[in-house]
């Protein structure tokens, strides 16, 4: 290569870090806890960096810290340029910031753009506003149907359950309009086709940038633009969750929203190395590859691998999908196992041993893909979901489902650092951790761990070290081999081989020199529900 060429390669190898990074998602709340109320927080995340260091991950993904209400957990905004008191302060989060890079580390940070908290100045203006004013037209204030407005404008489900509307009270005392909230009614939507809205947003991207956030990570980034006339669903309760939004939902994948992130990207382009990564729901391939054309988000999430079972049929297709829906726009696959709206692959793929076997397998072949892969934290530890008592849910989904509903507590149960009992080091409260403990983790912990050559975090720390350092673990495609039933086989284009046996008994390896597995070889062979990679 020419002095031209290389200084080339050093600057995208700069501005596009993220094409193939590790990226661990933090959920603040339930990582670590400095100060004894319960709850995660800023402080105590910076005291874990070192760990985060050791395991190796190239960047955070740094769940809601902005100032919130809490209602739904830090989505429910009601500042998105300050930081809430639960989890610290600016100065705080600055520090953070600057530890983190000088560990090698980059931050993202969630945005949530569409919605505010009921709380948020706006939405109190638009309440004490005059219908059809300019402070309601930031969301969707609708008059409602029927002789005296007392139903609903539209037919929309809510995400978490019930309506989609909620009717107020206006100044005068009466019975007044209503306003249209995707998810709970303490988080209206926003009106996009407001140019205020979006001025707002580039602020705030403009804020935390300059504070040197390297990007972010964008809720409901499938639902920004919503129909003209928010005309009724076809079929209002045939899919009213977020996770595989049917293709004629009129709630989410409009094509103005594609308008609204080339805005976003116009910004973050002003800020060279940051990086822009969707939550896209949408599950026909062209449509999602839509989303990140070259003047778009950088990344979407593809939740394919999550939401498949641990069958080899669809793990492929999972895989093939996510690599074929980007393919034609020359963009990065993303890959993700789990998150704090999805199950915990433990549990998913059995629970037990055979849950967790499936799960470390299923790392070996996440971490084995070409793009960028999203750990959520404990994953590394193997944790799986916990069965929690009624009275300890805190999900809003529990309580707008009427108790039918248990949401997505039982993978948010804070990580377990180190000792034999519960909180296991996450707090040192006298009240315990916001959610309960297992009294059985104590095998689990970081601590427990880290020793042990046979652990859960040990496959993970030596897996991302190889991905690093090996130059098999490269390149941008992979080629699927012949393999036995209900076992796959592919190559990384740099050389990387991966396998995975799906079947209760060993199998065979292919040649090859066998550099990690997840679990030991069986006289040579690929135990039951394991994985391996050769070069």
């Amino acid at each position: 290569m020419t002095e031209v060429d290389l200084a080339t390669s050093a600057d995208r190898s700069a501005t596009e870090w993220w094409r193939d990074a590790v990226v661990y998602q933090v959920y603040p709340r339930s990582f670590a806890d400095s100060n004894g109320d319960g709850v995660g927080d800023i402080d105590g995340l910076r005291e874990k960096l070192g760990y985060l260091e050791l395991l190796g991950v190239d960047a955070i993904w740094l769940c809601p810290v902005t100032c919130s209400p809490m209602a739904d957990h830090g989505y429910d905004v009601s500042d998105p340029r300050d930081i809430d008191p639960l989890f610290g302060d600016l100065a705080a989060f600055d520090a953070l910031i600057a530890d983190a890079h000088e560990r090698g580390i980059r931050v993202t940070m969630d945005l949530v753009p569409n919605h505010t908290s009921d709380q948020h100045a706006w939405f109190l203006e638009a309440l004490s506003a005059a219908p059809g004013g300019p402070a309601r037209e930031r969301y969707f204030f609708r008059d409602g149907r029927g002789a005296s407005g007392a139903e609903p404008p539209n037919n929309w489900r809510s995400v978490f359950g019930g309506p989609a509307w909620t009717r107020i009270t206006e100044p005068d005392g009466s019975p007044g309009q209503w306003y249209l909230h995707l998810f709970a009614p303490e988080q209206p939507d926003l009106n996009w086709g407001n140019r205020e809205i979006f001025d707002d947003l580039a602020r705030t991207l403009r804020f935390w940038l300059d504070r040197g956030v390297d990007g972010f990570r964008i809720d409901v980034a499938h639902g920004l633009a919503k129909p003209d006339g928010l005309a009724d669903m076809e079929h209002p309760d045939k899919d009213p969750t977020l996770l595989g939004s049917a293709a004629d939902d009129p709630r989410f994948d409009q094509d103005g929203v594609h308008e609204i992130h080339r805005n976003i990207r116009k910004v973050l382009d002003e800020y060279p190395g940051a990086v822009a990564v969707g939550e896209v729901w949408v599950d026909d391939g062209e449509r999602f590859g839509r989303y990140v054309r070259h003047d778009e988000l950088h990344l979407a999430f593809n939740f394919r691998l999550a939401q498949a079972d641990f069958d080899t049929t669809d793990i492929r297709e999972a895989i093939d999908h996510s690599i074929g829906a980007v393919d034609p726009v020359g963009a990065t696959p993303t890959w993700t196992l789990s998150n704090h709206d999805v199950d915990r692959e433990v549990t998913r793929y059995g629970d037990g041993q055979v849950g967790l076997d499936r799960a470390r397998a299923m790392s070996l072949v996440e971490l084995a893909l070409p793009g960028v892969v999203f750990l959520y934290n404990g994953s590394e530890l193997g944790l799986p979901n916990v069965d929690l008592p009624d009275e300890a849910l805190r999900d809003p989904m529990w309580e707008r489902s009427g108790h039918t509903e248990r949401g997505r507590d039982g993978c948010r149960v804070p990580i377990p650092w180190e000792g034999t009992k519960a909180p296991y080091g996450f707090t040192s409260g006298p009240d315990g951790p916001w959610l309960p403990m297992p009294a059985d983790w104590s095998g689990l912990t970081v601590e427990a761990q880290l020793e042990d050559l046979a652990s859960t975090l040990t496959l993970y720390r030596t897996a991302l070290e190889l991905r690093r350092r090996r130059p098999e673990a490269s390149g941008d495609g992979i080629e699927w081999f012949p393999a036995p039933p209900q076992c796959l086989a592919f190559r990384r284009s740099g050389g990387l081989f991966c396998v995975l046996n799906g079947t209760e008994h060993p199998v065979p390896p292919p040649p090859g020199r066998l550099l990690l597995s997840s679990a030991p070889l069986v006289d040579g062979k690929l135990a039951p529900n394991s994985a391996a990679w050769l070069v």
